[in-house]
């Protein structure tokens, strides 16, 4: 093709080509919009629908009465013992699997470059961060259950610890690789030592993307129910006692939601709500605390 035919061919498919960008442009866009309106859509009717069900047999009852015995007559009581029970059980949880898992999380990111062990445990924990609940508490049964003898909220807290330790690592160990190296290079030319700098410098410049992984964690164990099955059982009594069967919010859910008596099952809906709020309020709270913390770092910076 002639110089002068083809610069002609290139002024002629150039405003095409524009057009088509802007095209597929506004199809890309209006696809990723539809699809996040559908899925706000679905999570706003699910949630409307389980407040409708559960949000009107909230009552003071339901958050200081204790489960009343099948079969009695009157009010079904409420799940004061389930919900203190939660909370301790969360806590023993985090308590072992949020300092494990950051530990595992900064070996991975700092330390396994140069190490045959760094793809085997990422490799380990990627794939029991997708083992089924229901496995954790089948293990959690054989090895922390039959040889004590009894169910105990040790065995539970430790099964959900389980899950916590591969979910807090591999989100650690991504937060942190997004740290650039420059920050890592410039405090060790300062003189100081590489653990200084991880705990001084880098956790705190990933510190609001690591601490919305540890929640996400923290959300996701709230709501499990099969590994409190099968290691923590299940209580009627208000117990601080982790040693003995524990009460909990899923596992009394799941009870009253699966029995016959319709007082009970209300009161199932009414635990789902509570269950909901709580993981919300947590992960809202953690969020404003984390952008006020990086609001007065940067401001101070």
């Amino acid at each position: 093709m002639p110089a002068t035919g083809r610069i002609k061919y290139e002024r002629n498919a150039r405003p095409l080509y524009q057009a088509y960008l802007r095209v597929s442009n506004r199809v890309f866009m209006s696809l990723c919009v539809l699809f996040t309106v559908l899925i706000l859509g679905v999570l706003a009717l699910v949630t409307l629908y389980l407040l409708s069900k559960g949000f009107s047999h909230i009552s003071l009852a339901f958050f200081t009465e204790v489960e009343i015995a099948e079969g009695m007559e009157g009010s079904p009581g409420g799940m004061a013992h389930a919900l203190v029970g939660t909370g301790i059980l969360i806590a023993l949880a985090s308590g072992v699997g949020i300092p494990l898992g950051m530990l595992a999380g900064i070996y991975l990111s700092e330390y396994s470059s140069n190490s045959w062990l760094g793809a085997p445990t990422r490799f380990i924990a990627d794939v029991l961060s997708g083992v089924p609940s229901i496995v954790v508490g089948i293990l959690g049964y054989e090895l922390l259950v039959v040889p004590i003898g009894n169910a105990n909220g040790f065995a539970g807290a430790m099964a959900l610890a389980f899950i916590m330790v591969p979910i807090v690592a591999r989100t650690t160990e991504e937060m942190l690789r997004l740290v650039p190296g420059s920050y890592r290079e410039a405090s060790i030319a300062l003189g100081a030592t590489k653990a200084r700098t991880i705990f001084k410098v880098v956790l705190p410049a990933a510190s609001g993307s690591v601490i919305t992984g540890i929640m996400l964690a923290v959300a996701r164990v709230a709501g499990e129910t099969a590994p409190l099955l099968f290691t923590a059982g299940a209580s009627r009594l208000m117990t601080l006692d982790p040693s003995e069967p524990f009460p909990s919010l899923t596992v009394a859910v799941f009870q009253f939601a699966t029995g016959p008596f319709r007082d009970q099952q209300e009161l199932a809906w009414a635990g789902i709500v509570i269950l909901i709020v709580l993981i919300f309020i947590v992960n809202l709270t953690i969020r404003l605390a984390v952008h006020r913390l990086q609001a007065k770092r940067f401001a101070t910076a």
